[in-house]
């Protein structure tokens, strides 16, 4: 089934400033681990009833989500960092997801100035469906290797995978291109360093895909996305352009995430992934990953989140966060 558009003194007053000051610094120690992991911070569980995108991918449950998500993003203002460079995942950044529930993770790339920016520690989080960027790279990158052609079959499968996000079809190509072996070899040429794919994907007690439980870095997503955008050795001008014109076209309900805030007119090339991570439905791993080029920006840009209560707050947080970025690398 396709998802279809799917944060002098007197002694005893001596030793009343040696406890305030202790105080302070607990407090400024807490304040420091909330702004990293946020407030509620879970990390991810895979009991029997973890699902990776339900209902074959079709996106998010209702088709206006996107839309509710980005006509509610708001746009804080951010003071330029020193030499005038604008961090778009600096202090006002911080101060957004240090409010949000779970744990945030995020990496930039400005593709003007080859400058990098990263919020969060960086741990690995289950990628979803956002792994199916990878699938297509792997599959590209073989194909090319052997000189033959995608067949008519394969673009149909990389078609429904990337733009429908559809389960099916990336099971299909999943096996095609070698299963996680083949994903890993690829990934050491490409320059991945802590992206782990799935050892399963008929796992035990876990009712889906088990590619979907694949870990990876906001970093290691930004290598695989420069892999797209500029030349390299282990794909082609034409596969390059052939995955970002899916990446382009992924099925309207789908259009969220790091294009929030984005205007229509630039160019956004995206995938996202989200996973419901237990039993009560209230435990949610939600990514999205992108190019973002026009109007004078172009960027990569890759947000991991786990521990959100719905599927929709993690959605909101970063449509809000993808705001912020766009806004401050004007």
């Amino acid at each position: 089934m396709r998802g279809r558009h799917s944060s002098g003194v007197p002694a005893g007053a001596a030793a009343l400033f040696a406890v305030a000051g202790v105080g302070l610094l607990l407090a400024a120690g807490l304040v420091a681990i909330l702004t990293l992991r946020g407030p509620g911070a879970q990390q991810p569980r895979r009991g029997g009833a973890v699902a990776t995108e339900p209902g074959s991918s079709s996106g998010p449950r209702t088709a206006s989500a996107a839309a509710t998500a980005n006509s509610g993003v708001t746009r804080p203002s951010a003071s330029p960092a020193p030499g005038g460079d604008q961090d778009p995942l600096g202090s006002v950044a911080l101060s957004y997801v240090s409010s949000r529930a779970g744990v945030v993770a995020a990496a930039v790339y400005d593709l003007r100035t080859g400058r990098t920016w990263r919020l969060g520690a960086g741990q690995p989080q289950d990628e979803a469906s956002v792994v199916k960027l990878d699938v297509l790279e792997t599959l590209l990158a073989e194909r090319g290797r052997s000189g033959a052609a995608l067949s008519a079959s394969d673009r149909v499968l990389a078609e429904q995978m990337i733009e429908d996000s559809d389960n099916d079809a990336a099971t299909s190509l999943w096996y095609e291109v070698g299963g996680a072996s083949s994903i890993r070899s690829f990934n050491s040429a490409a320059g991945l360093a802590l992206t782990a794919p799935s050892s399963c994907v008929n796992c035990p007690g876990f009712p889906w895909p088990g590619w979907g439980l694949t870990t990876t870095t906001p970093s290691d997503q930004i290598v695989l996305l420069r892999a797209l955008v500029e030349p390299n050795s282990l794909l082609t001008n034409a596969e390059r352009s052939y995955a970002l014109s899916l990446l382009e076209n992924v099925t309207p309900t789908q259009r969220w995430g790091v294009s929030g805030g984005v205007p229509a007119q630039a160019t956004v090339a995206l995938k996202n992934g989200w996973l419901p991570l237990n039993r009560a439905d209230n435990d949610w791993q939600i990514n999205s990953v992108g190019w973002i080029s026009g109007s004078g920006r172009n960027y990569l840009i890759a947000v991991l989140t786990t521990g959100n209560p719905t599927e929709q707050y993690g959605i909101d947080t970063i449509n809000q966060l993808a705001a912020m970025v766009w806004d401050d690398l004007a």
